[in-house]
């Protein structure tokens, strides 16, 4: 047999399959076609040398905002996706019922990275930074179980921001609106936390088997750990019903400490997420590859770290073909560097915690193809640098700023 490419002298993580170790990848036309021990007298079109690197399913990023020059927040994957190992973007709630037509032709039909979408309950979506709940003419159950109706192959859960910037005095309604969609259409619910009211218990309520709690290390007020870093009951009650706990990284949602305390109980996150958005790409989040190694310098083994930005990602939402260098599988693969050395990372607080690796993101492979590297859109004009971001800087802590002071 000759394929299209062979990935050979890499290493392979592939949690689906339970591989860690050195294997060839052969990859034909938009699939994985072998995964092999020793393809080098195999005839191919093309190899690629992985030597030293890491290769592994191209990353499902299950939260994500890619409604691009129509949101406040939305991005243009492609380049970024490029440079990270992202795959597949899961779009949690840009698009509403009245513009959730837009997001599919003019985004989803252009870009090249595979996206999937959760509806938000709001009609609107999220076109201003926030307030989508204020008014619950908006929430309408009907036209949104609709939609879904209209564009199920595309929409995969239902998401609702629940805080009190987001509802203002409309509570849990919103949230009682969105479960009422998801019973309806038989999709799971993503619910936004951060600073209440309401309370986080209220919300956990709401929440059955298979739903995802997102910002789920938020420091905010509806913060899922008690200030000694233990554990609420009620969120270990909810992981064990079933609950999927995001860490959907963002601008303004994750705390270092919640982390770790929930590590420290042996709860740990089902799917590393970057909340990737017009700001956050921007610092102290970055990028999926940053997560990942944020998790690594807290305790993470490298094989679970891999397993909640691929497999789980994928398993939580009943992606097929994602996630996995299976046979059969789409030919989506990410070729990652593991550097060594001493890395600062921070939370959105800039409390900062130091690790021993780093992950950086050498290929991008998707649908078989290499996606080409190319410089990120600039941002819009509402998002400007935050003192933070610059302080990251000027302290050489970005990412590649790091990658290029180790090597």
């Amino acid at each position: 047999m000759r394929y299209d490419t062979i990935i050979h002298g890499g290493t392979v993580i592939d949690p689906a399959n339970g591989r860690h170790g050195r294997f060839d990848v052969a990859l034909t036309r938009d699939r994985v076609a072998a995964v092999e021990p020793d393809l080098s007298h195999a005839d191919a079109h093309q190899r690629i040398d992985a030597g030293g690197l890491l290769v592994l399913p191209g990353l499902v990023d299950l939260h994500t905002h890619v409604y691009h020059g129509v949101t406040y927040w939305g991005i243009e994957p492609d380049a970024i996706a490029a440079r990270s190992g992202v795959t597949t973007w899961v779009d949690v709630g840009s698009a509403g019922a009245y513009n959730f037509v837009g997001l599919r032709e003019y985004v989803m039909r252009r870009t090249d990275s595979r996206v999937v979408t959760f509806l938000n309950i709001s009609a609107v979506g999220l076109t201003a930074p926030f307030g989508e709940h204020y008014n619950l003419d908006n929430c309408d159950v009907d036209i949104c179980c609709a939609v879904v109706a209209q564009h199920r192959d595309i929409i995969v859960g239902i998401k609702a921001r629940i805080e009190e910037k987001t509802v203002g005095t409309n509570g849990l309604e919103p949230l009682r609106r969105a479960r009422v969609v998801a019973d309806r259409t038989g999709l799971p619910l993503m619910v936004h936390i951060g600073s209440g009211p309401p309370a986080l218990d209220e919300v956990l309520t709401y929440l059955n088997a298979g739903d995802i709690l997102t910002h789920c290390y938020t420091g905010g007020t509806m913060r899922i750990t008690h200030g000694d870093g233990t554990p609420h009951p009620s969120i270990i009650a909810a992981a064990k019903r079933g609950v999927i706990l995001d860490v959907g990284h963002g601008a303004g949602s994750f705390d270092f400490a919640v982390a770790e305390g929930m590590l420290a109980a042996g709860v740990l996150p089902d799917a590393i997420s970057t909340d990737m958005h017009q700001l956050s790409v921007h610092g102290p989040m970055f990028d999926m590859p940053t997560c990942m190694s944020k998790f690594m310098a807290i305790g993470v083994s490298l094989d679970d770290v891999v397993a909640a930005a691929t497999q789980r990602p994928a398993q939580i939402l009943n992606l097929r073909d994602v996630g996995t260098l299976s046979v059969g599988a789409y030919a989506d693969v990410a070729l990652m560097r593991q550097l060594t050395g001493t890395f600062h990372f921070y939370d959105i607080a800039m409390a900062s915690r130091t690790g021993t690796s780093l992950l950086r993101c050498e290929r991008t492979i998707l649908n078989g193809r290499t996606m080409q590297r190319r410089p990120d859109p600039e941002p819009a004009p509402w998002i400007q640098k935050r003192p933070y971001q610059q302080h990251i800087i000027d302290q050489g802590h970005t990412p590649d700023q790091m990658a290029q002071g180790c090597c």
